[in-house]
């Protein structure tokens, strides 16, 4: 594919004031939805995400006195990124129109396409006249939090504030393209040893299993706690497994396959249970005691105890077993619900028992630096099992879409190949 001066330059790894006197480009090449083909599922069974992902040139947007514009060498694929391409729950273009009517700036994000994507690494190629921290030419990773630090909750907490929305999914300009538009309040610096792909694959899923598990906003795990995780070879599992090992708790995985079984006791897992042994198929069960019994019962005899913590993302299909399992006084944390939002449990496990259950959300850029700081370290190491170049975004979101991923997904943006953006060493854990 051919690119432009400025994206050239970046690739040819040149100076800062190179970068900074060659033009930005009026258009770009960015994986994104259309507003025309909101409606295209009605009706649909399979809501088959290449049939609303397109890979074309879209307007380059003007900069904010609070960003940056970054060339994007490597993206990935989330579940928001299927969610966007399903328009499901809601259209994303809801999200943008609703932003855009703050305004100023924001109305920007109103358009008639959606530049998706909610994780970037990269190099900055332009900074608006308020940023101060950041320069051309820096090599960064985005976080996938988009804050206004105008908002006093924010200073509490950059996910409290009633403005915080995911960059990407509620914003335009995001990652799975060759530019990305972020906030300076967006960034962290790219840890060197890591691969562009894999310095993008991080950010948001394991920044998000960091403050479910680790954060004092979270289950506050501590060592010896045994950790129950769904779904532990996907994209969050993965991060999640490592961080119990890391942390000193015991994980325990539950996965739907032999390979994905193989593929979490790598990432970290103590003890793996396929979902199958306690008859959980993907559907709602009848009555949520009857599996959650039986996977009481294989983690007792594996580990000699009811888990302290549940790992919680799939929702509905699995919610019920989470608040029956959870051994008493425990605590089941919550960041989504790809199986449906509309959770069924037996509350008498919950009150009387002792048990909490909590929601999470996201990561704060604090939380985000802790995390980092852990991958700079060499405890916690990216979950990348593929990459797709970015004019195959599409069939990337499918795999993700069908659940036949493990762990993350990544998609190179300007980046020619995978293997580049390494440099400096490795470190000694």
């Amino acid at each position: 594919m051919e690119h432009d001066p400025l994206a050239e330059a970046v690739l040819a790894d040149a100076p800062p004031e190179i970068l900074d006197g060659l033009p930005v480009p009026q258009t770009y090449v960015a994986a994104h939805l259309r507003a025309e083909d909101v409606g295209t599922f009605t009706g649909v069974d399979d809501k088959d995400v290449r049939k609303s992902i397109h890979v074309g040139r879209v307007p380059m947007p003007e900069l904010a006195p609070d960003e940056v514009l970054v060339a994007v060498l490597a993206s990935d694929i989330n579940h928001n990124t299927v969610w966007s391409a399903m328009f499901e729950p809601l259209p994303t273009f809801d999200f943008l129109r609703r932003f855009g009517r703050d305004g100023g700036w924001a109305a920007r994000h109103d358009a008639p396409q959606h530049v998706i994507g909610s994780d970037a690494a990269g190099v900055v190629v332009r900074a608006g006249a308020g940023v101060r921290r950041w320069r051309v030419g820096d090599r960064v990773v985005v976080s996938p939090v988009y804050v206004d630090d105008e908002d006093p909750a924010t200073h509490a907490d950059g996910m409290r504030g009633a403005s915080q929305l995911a960059w990407g999914f509620e914003t335009n300009f995001g990652g799975l393209a060759h530019y990305c538009v972020a906030r300076a309040n967006q960034l962290l610096p790219k840890p060197a040893h890591l691969t562009w792909e894999e310095a993008a694959s991080n950010p948001l899923c394991a920044g998000t299993a960091y403050r479910m598990l680790v954060s004092e906003r979270g289950a506050r795990m501590k060592q010896g706690d045994v950790v129950l995780i769904w779904g532990a070879a996907g994209g969050l599992g993965a991060y999640a497994a490592q961080l119990v090992r890391a942390g000193g708790g015991i994980a325990v995985g539950v996965v739907g396959s032999e390979e994905k079984a193989r593929a979490a006791k790598e990432f970290g897992c103590h003890v793996v249970i396929d979902r199958r042994e306690i008859g959980l198929d993907g559907r709602v069960p009848d009555d949520p005691s009857v599996p959650g019994r039986r996977l009481g019962t294989l983690i007792r005899k594996a580990v000699g105890d009811d888990p302290h913590i549940v790992f919680e993302h799939v929702g509905r299909a699995t919610f019920g077993v989470s608040v029956y399992v959870v051994g008493r006084g425990g605590t089941v944390v919550t960041c989504g619900s790809t199986t449906g939002y509309q959770h069924e449990f037996d509350n008498r496990y919950l009150w009387m028992r002792l048990k909490r259950v909590i929601g999470s959300h996201g990561v704060n850029l604090d939380e985000l630096a802790a995390m980092q700081r852990l991958v700079e370290l060499g405890r916690l190491r990216p979950a990348l099992s593929v990459t797709y170049p970015l004019e195959e975004t599409a069939e990337a979101a499918r795999l993700v879409q069908s659940g036949r991923h493990i762990g993350k997904v990544g998609v190179l943006a300007l980046a020619p190949r995978t293997g580049l953006g390494i440099s400096g060493p490795a470190p000694v854990s």
